[in-house]
Parts: C-alpha cells; sequence; structure tokens
C-alpha cells in the first residue's frame, strides 16, 4: 500500500481505482469506499449500511463486487445510473460521483457548488422519478459542458465550477470575517 500516494484522495481514485476498475471490471469495498469518503465522508457509514441491508452478502467487498460488476457489465449510460440510484437506493450526488470516477468522459458529478454556478438544477436530487432524475441529469451534463471556458474536460469543466463555487464563497467569508456580522477584529484568538 503506497500511503502517500493516497495523500492526494482525487489523485488516487481518478488515477489508481478508476484504472483498477477499468482493468479488472469491478471494484473491492476499499476502492469504493475511497469514492464514498472523497465525495461525502459523513455519508460512508449509511452507505456501508445500505449496501449490507438486503443481508445476501457475508461482506461488504461481496456488495461492492455485485454493485460494481453489474455497472461494469451494463454498455448503457442510463442503466449504470438507474442500477445505483434504483436498484442500490443511492442518491444522485454519490451515484454521480461513483459513475464520473469509473466513467469521466462520461458522467459528471452532480454537486451543489456546481447549480450554485448554474444557478439551476437544485432540486434535482429530490426527485423520485428515475426518468425525470435522468432527464434532469443530462440537461445538466449538458450544461456543464457548454460551459466557459471552452477547451477543458468534462471533469476539469466540473472541478473548474466547483473551484468559482468555493473560492466565492471564502471571498464572501473574509468580507463578512465568518458570520462575525460587525466584521470586527476577535483580539482573543
Amino acid at each position: 500500500m503506497d500511503y502517500l500516494e493516497q495523500y492526494n484522495q482525487e489523485a488516487y481514485i481518478f488515477d489508481v481505482v478508476r484504472k483498477r476498475f477499468a482493468k479488472q471490471g469491478f471494484l473491492k469495498a476499499y476502492d469504493f469506499f475511497f469514492i464514498i469518503i472523497w465525495k461525502a465522508n459523513r455519508a460512508k457509514s449509511k452507505v456501508a449500511k445500505n449496501l449490507m441491508k438486503s443481508n445476501q452478502y457475508e461482506s461488504l467487498d461481496d456488495a461492492v463486487r455485485v454493485l460494481t460488476e453489474s455497472i461494469g457489465k451494463t454498455p448503457d449510460h442510463k442503466d449504470k445510473l438507474r442500477i445505483l440510484i434504483s436498484d442500490w437506493k443511492f442518491r444522485l450526488p454519490i451515484a454521480s460521483a461513483i459513475l464520473s470516477v469509473l466513467y469521466p468522459n462520461d458522467f459528471t458529478i452532480y454537486d451543489v457548488r456546481v447549480c450554485e454556478q448554474l444557478n439551476d438544477f437544485h432540486s434535482l436530487n429530490h426527485k423520485g422519478n428515475f426518468e425525470v432524475i435522468w432527464t434532469g441529469y443530462l440537461a445538466y451534463k449538458r450544461k456543464v459542458e457548454l460551459t466557459e471556458p471552452v477547451g477543458l474536460s468534462l471533469r476539469d469543466k466540473d472541478r473548474y465550477l466547483w473551484g468559482k463555487s468555493f473560492s466565492k464563497q471564502l471571498e464572501d467569508d473574509i468580507r463578512n470575517c465568518f458570520g462575525k456580522g460587525d466584521g470586527q477584529r476577535n483580539m482573543n484568538l
């Protein structure tokens, strides 16, 4: 295990985990949960509980292998997302993150920060009907693809929009003294 390699989580999942999936056609629990933790660390125990809910798997490795093999064997992008959302009960942000790692040229991450930058799609995560989610996700992806700057990959456009949102929020927080209201410096720091 190369722990130094894992320090940069995003590089690890896109350079190591994605390639491992492409080579073997499935993931083990460690790699799968590396993706989950990268996207939403707070969700890892809920995801694990959900994967084991049916009691038909002896371990998380077994459940993750079945899930990721089914994604890998499914040629249609819509069906890949359907497996995660309809069959395994993932929400769109995590489902799209998983697929964005495994297929970075075909999927983008549905994220609230990107929705803010696009000024649209905020309610897509709260839809219950898969067909509505899929149609909305395609429109979301298309809007990400059309976003400036031109010439970036889908993954880099996603990063760009996320970074733009983060930067704006940090600038606003600094201007507002991180919610202190009156802007007075706390001398007791």
